[in-house]
């Protein structure tokens, strides 16, 4: 099976289906796709001598992608009239063929991207669904995140919710399930994170240390790793073993908006209301770079899939890419005439896209900083964007109780 960035493998082991990915982070496609197979099936004890053939073929259509996505423009596909109150967030499974959509309403609503049907309704969460997520890269699952104080658990064939984490005392603000999709880490306005076992449903942990709102928080790709940030302008780096904080990320002058780890979990990206991001050594800590040049609040952060560029969002209007391993803004992307409150990388990394309370979303070119299109249509605040994991399809979830699906 494919995916933009990688291959993922299904396999049997003791009479259960299980998913293995193998991400090709640095692909390119001058990449010898020969060399690469060889390297693939070194690295990894599932492929065979016989496979060999096909992993090459895979690769061969994977830098085919990165060349045609380099050129896709996105036409709007449809609306679809989500919920009867502003949506919240918007999140793809791995494999594109589903999203989910979160509400002001009390419900997740679950779909199917090609056609637009609804496919569930969660319902049981007693105020705002904030938070939502699959534990990709299985997708079986769904993760919801509340005003009611509470996480939801559900089945995402079925719409059935498995279990019902109780034990934050306000809201739950971000979620996210680990790696290995065997724990959900919830953060709350109650200053906690709390880590919790998909199986048994049980609370493992409180992770308390924070004086203020836990609003993000990320685990690394290996599992072992959950960075905290905080409105208490600190960010928490926590052994998931141990339970017990390793690190406080110290230096931010103001609430911090969003964490998150690069994919060989060497950093940790910072934005804050101090109109910065910072960049820290996830080993030690310690801070390694100020990366600075907006004029307001730092709404969102994010590394693209090599870890090698951070995009940054803020409430001047502006978005800019900075390189990871320089520090410098390679480019600043101008054009929303408000506010952007949501950025991300395409998963080939040579496209940005954001949205913004000015009603529209862009897409814009890495290198050069050109706006290559305005995903225009929604009447109010554009809350959530997101790509699939294809490159090819991205939703807008909007204040106007609808989310577009562009092609």
């Amino acid at each position: 099976m494919l995916q933009c960035l990688g291959i993922i493998l299904e396999y049997e082991k003791g009479g259960c289906m299980r998913t293995k990915s193998i991400d090709l982070l640095h692909l390119t496609p001058g990449a010898n796709p020969d060399e690469l197979a060889a390297e693939i099936q070194q690295s990894e004890s599932l492929i065979t001598e016989s496979m060999s053939e096909q992993v090459k073929k895979l690769v061969l259509r994977l830098q085919e992608k990165q060349g045609q996505q380099d050129h896709h423009r996105f036409c709007f596909c449809k609306e679809l009239k989500a919920h009867i109150l502003p949506l919240t967030n918007v999140a793809f499974d791995k494999h594109g063929s589903r999203f989910i959509t979160g509400s002001y309403d009390r419900t997740c609503r679950v779909w199917d991207t090609a056609s637009g049907k609804e496919l569930h309704i969660l319902e049981g969460h007693r105020n705002v669904v904030y938070a939502v997520t699959f534990n990709n890269p299985y997708g079986d699952k769904i993760a919801t995140g509340s005003f009611d104080k509470t996480c939801r658990l559900w089945c995402a064939e079925t719409g059935r919710c498995f279990h019902t984490f109780r034990g934050h005392t306000a809201e739950v603000v971000c979620l996210a399930f680990n790696p290995q999709s065997t724990l959900v880490a919830t953060g709350s306005m109650d200053a906690t994170a709390k880590l919790w076992d998909v199986e048994s449903g049980q609370e493992v942990a409180t992770l308390a240390g924070h004086t203020a709102e836990v609003l993000s928080l990320c685990f690394n790709t290996l599992g072992n790793l959950l960075v905290t940030g905080s409105f208490d302008h600190t960010a928490a780096v926590w052994d998931v073993a141990s339970k017990r904080r390793v690190y406080t990320l110290i230096g931010h002058m103001g609430e911090i908006s969003n964490v998150q780890f690069n994919w060989d979990c060497s950093l940790i990206v910072s934005g804050s209301m101090d109109k910065t991001c910072k960049l820290w050594e996830a080993v030690s800590g310690k801070c390694v770079a100020t990366l600075v040049g907006h004029t307001q609040e730092v709404l969102d952060v994010c590394f693209d899939l090599s870890g090698q560029l951070i995009a940054s969002a803020s409430a001047d209007g502006t978005a800019r890419v900075f390189s990871a391993p320089t520090h410098q803004c390679l480019v600043t992307l101008k054009g929303h005439g408000a506010e952007i409150s949501k950025i991300c990388f395409s998963p080939q990394g040579s496209r940005v896209l954001t949205a913004s309370s000015d009603k529209t979303a862009r897409l814009w070119d890495v290198h050069s900083g050109a706006c290559l299109q305005i995903l225009e249509g929604h009447t109010d605040e554009i809350f959530s964007c997101v790509f699939n994991y294809e490159g090819d399809t991205i939703i807008t979830g909007s204040k106007d109780n609808t989310c577009r699906i562009w092609y």
